[in-house]
Formats: C-alpha cells, sequence, structure tokens
C-alpha cells in the first residue's frame, strides 16, 4: 500500500515526562501521524466512509496528549499507534512526538522520538 494520510503539527497540552515538574505544569507536545490507507475505494466513491476521517484522528491525538500522563513520549506515541490502528483501513501507521519544552540543559531546536506499527 502506498497511499498515505499525513496530519502533521497535531498540538496539545500534557502532563508527559519523568520529572515532578512536567507532571505538575503542562507543557506543548507536536504530534505527525501518517497513515497508510488504500485511499482508491474513497477515490472511486467520493465518499468520507470509504476513507479515514482526519477531523476525528486529529480529535483523538490530541485527546490522548491531553490525556492521562506517561513518563516517556515513547509510550505516548505507542498509545496514538494503538488509537489509529483500531481503524481497519489502516494498515500501517507513522507517528512522531515533539517535546519541544523537553527538559534539557543545552540548546536545541527539537526532540521527537518516531514509532512505525503496523496491522497485526
Amino acid at each position: 500500500m502506498t497511499d498515505r494520510i499525513a496530519l502533521v503539527g497535531l498540538t496539545g497540552r500534557g502532563r508527559h515526562g519523568v520529572y515532578q515538574h512536567e507532571r505538575d505544569e503542562s507543557h506543548p507536545f507536536v504530534v505527525d501521524v501518517i497513515l497508510e490507507v488504500d485511499t482508491h475505494p474513497a477515490a472511486e466513491s467520493d465518499q468520507l466512509t470509504d476513507t479515514i476521517d482526519y477531523g476525528v484522528i486529529a480529535s483523538t491525538v490530541v485527546g490522548i496528549v491531553e490525556g492521562e500522563p506517561v513518563d516517556l513520549i515513547e509510550t505516548l506515541a505507542q498509545r496514538i499507534a494503538d488509537a489509529c490502528l483500531t481503524d481497519p483501513k489502516v494498515g500501517r501507521v507513522q507517528v512522531t512526538v515533539h517535546k519541544p519544552d523537553a527538559p534539557i540543559s543545552v540548546p536545541f531546536e527539537d526532540i521527537a522520538v518516531t514509532i512505525e506499527r503496523s496491522q497485526m
């Protein structure tokens, strides 16, 4: 499958991190999701039911970011991937979680974790 639907720059505030100050105050997380989907049926029918409703995916992703805190952005990425794969039309998903306010002591442009998961 080579068709992809990309949601780039989804932003929410969460309390994820291993340090107490990360849990005490929310901070921004940015998520990119690339869904591998066969878009041919939707292109033929022109019906939303034959593809992925990216508005629903976006709301789900931000809900996970703003939901239950986790220590690692690896865990956050996995939860997002799992949610995306609940739709059988998604054959594979790539999730990148960016943590722009990561607590490190050197200047940086981005801290991110990218995972890829597929239907089993």
